[in-house]
């Protein structure tokens, strides 16, 4: 018994192996930071495409386990207690399963916390404003005749670069010689800017090298490029 007939996502996205970690999701830098963090545990999964252009992530069933409509979204079917265990938001879930498979965060308590702080700096900062780069550089926010919104937006990813660049002076990862969830949080987001989002030249990218040998760091790791392509079109 998986308890996954508990939820209603998995009616409209049935379960071929129902006793494995079911992942929601698409190859967005949201969404592959759970697809990335599963493959580096090498966790038994299965990945389902949600169509958010064409409204899935809105559906009920979707809804019914994130309220929010936004991907990724994860079943657990093994959860806490062996209880299946639904769960949304990219960073809640790589951060669980680095406490599941205590992989990639530190045991040591100060130095989880400060990796933790560092997950957050991405889901607070990093994401919403290179988000927002996406949408007035590329998307239809390149149309509006205003660019002081697409200024403003650079301008700060153009601090956060500067701020992980310091970070990583001397350092091969976030936290050192650690490969961590803070790592695996931010690695999408950047390689999205400087590559779909078409922005490198926009927010200086070139000045920050250390930023980018970290994120050729991160890009060269099998799990890494596997993750980046998962769920597939």
């Amino acid at each position: 018994m998986t308890g996954l007939s508990a939820f209603p996502i998995a009616r409209r996205w049935p379960a071929r192996h129902p006793e494995r970690i079911q992942l929601y999701s698409l190859p967005t830098p949201n969404g592959v930071k759970v697809s990335i963090m599963l493959e580096e545990c090498a966790l038994p999964y299965e990945a389902h495409r949600v169509d958010i252009e064409q409204g899935e992530s809105r559906l009920p069933e979707f809804l019914a386990l994130n309220p929010n409509g936004k991907i990724p979204a994860l079943i657990d079917p093994d959860g806490p207690g062996g209880r299946p265990l639904g769960l949304f938001e990219s960073g809640a879930i790589v951060l669980y399963l680095a406490d599941k498979t205590g992989r990639f965060i530190p045991a040591d308590p100060a130095r989880r916390w400060e990796t933790i702080a560092w997950l957050f700096f991405q889901m607070a900062s990093v994401g919403p404003m290179f988000g927002q780069v996406g949408f007035f550089h590329k998307y239809a926010g390149r149309l509006y005749e205003d660019k002081r919104p697409l200024e403003r937006y650079a301008n700060e990813s153009r601090r956060l670069l500067g701020v992980l660049d310091e970070r990583l002076a001397g350092r091969d990862w976030i936290m050192g010689d650690a490969y961590t969830i803070a790592d695996i949080a931010t690695l999408g987001w950047v390689n999205n800017l400087i590559g779909w989002y078409e922005a490198a030249e926009l927010v200086d990218y070139a000045r920050h090298t250390h930023v980018d040998a970290w994120l050729q760091r991160g890009l060269a790791r099998p799990a890494v490029q596997r993750g980046l392509a998962i769920p597939a079109g």
